[in-house]
C-alpha cells in the first residue's frame, strides 16, 4: 500500500466524524459563523452534510471520477471555512483568559493550506511534492 492509499481513509475518517459533530453539537460550530454568512445553523447543518458526502466520496473505490469531484469539493470547503477558523480564533481571543489560545490557534490556521491540499493529493488531481521529475523521464 502507498502512502496516498493509506491515507485517503484517513480523510474520509475524519472528514466524516467532523460532519457527525457539525450534525449531533452543532453550538459551537454556528458560535463562529461570522456574521456576514446568512442562517448559521441552517449553515453548519449544510457543512456536517457537505463534510460526510465528501468523506463517502473519497473513500468509495468503484468511480474515480466521483472521488476526483470529492476532493475539489473538500478543498473549497476547507478554503470556505478558514474565515470561520480566523472568526473563532478573534472571538476566543477576546474573551477573558483567551479561551484555547494562540497555541491552539496559530497551528490549526497554519495547517488550513493542508486540509486543502490533503484531498486534492489523496484524490490524484495533484502530486506536488511528491512527482518524480518529468525531465528525469525523458531522458530515461
Amino acid at each position: 500500500m502507498t502512502a496516498k492509499s493509506l491515507s485517503r481513509p484517513i480523510l474520509a475518517a475524519l472528514y466524516a466524524a467532523a460532519g457527525l459533530l457539525h450534525l449531533l453539537l452543532p453550538a459551537p460550530f454556528v458560535a463562529i459563523v461570522p456574521h456576514l454568512v446568512p442562517a448559521p445553523a441552517a449553515m453548519v447543518m449544510l457543512t456536517g452534510l457537505a463534510e460526510i458526502a465528501g468523506a463517502i466520496g473519497i473513500a468509495q473505490p468503484w468511480s474515480p471520477r466521483l472521488r476526483v469531484a470529492a476532493g475539489w469539493g473538500l478543498a473549497a470547503y476547507a478554503l470556505c471555512v478558514w474565515p470561520a477558523n480566523v472568526q473563532h480564533m478573534l472571538l476566543d481571543l477576546g474573551r477573558p483568559g483567551h479561551g484555547l489560545g494562540l497555541v491552539y490557534h496559530v497551528p490549526r490556521l497554519a495547517l488550513q493550506p493542508v486540509l486543502i491540499w490533503w484531498p486534492l493529493w489523496v484524490t490524484g488531481i495533484v502530486d506536488w511534492p511528491f512527482r518524480s521529475d518529468p525531465a528525469a523521464k525523458r531522458s530515461q
